[in-house]
């Protein structure tokens, strides 16, 4: 991993930038079903939801800078789950395209064991190929296909989960 990238859990003052991350990503349609822009009120359940023990909310730093940020999530929420959990990744637009997706991903399921995490969920719309390809190139595969649940501008969009098995 490059000596440049860091990962720190998020506080509760990384909101406003986790927010800004997040909605830079809205209008490219790409990434998330959300429309319009969020705000730091709107996210802070889910940023509470997080907990650094069991479902951590890391801010990703290059060379000092918070480049973006990456979580875990419960999946499903009913206990049986326990041990499966969704992946979320969110990258500032200067630091898209860099390769910094893999480093993120490379920890990430490093991290799992801690976290008792055994299974890897990423939701991903159908067309965002960049992303695809980048799970795809850890192993992730397609284990659902749900299609046009999502309306985005009009365009009926398809939903996939892709899975990975890590231990």
């Amino acid at each position: 991993m490059s000596e440049k990238i860091t990962f720190r859990i998020a506080s509760i003052e990384d909101l406003p930038i986790i927010v800004e991350i997040y909605n830079s990503t809205i209008p490219s349609r790409m990434v998330t079903a959300d429309t319009e822009p969020v705000t730091v009120t709107d996210r802070l359940d889910w940023f509470h939801d997080h907990n650094p023990s069991k479902r951590p909310l890391w801010v990703v730093e290059y060379e000092g800078e918070i480049c973006g940020w990456v979580s875990l999530q419960s999946f499903y929420g009913r206990p049986a789950y326990h041990a499966t959990a969704e992946i979320s990744i969110y990258l500032h637009g200067d630091f898209r395209g860099k390769g910094l997706g893999k480093e993120i991903i490379s920890k990430v399921i490093e991290e799992c064991p801690t976290y008792g995490i055994d299974t890897l969920l990423g939701f991903i719309f159908g067309h965002n190929e960049p992303s695809i390809r980048l799970f795809s190139s850890f192993g992730f595969e397609q284990w659902a296909h749900l299609p046009e649940v999502a309306e985005l501008d009009g365009i009926k969009r398809d939903l996939l989960i892709l899975g990975k098995k890590i231990s």
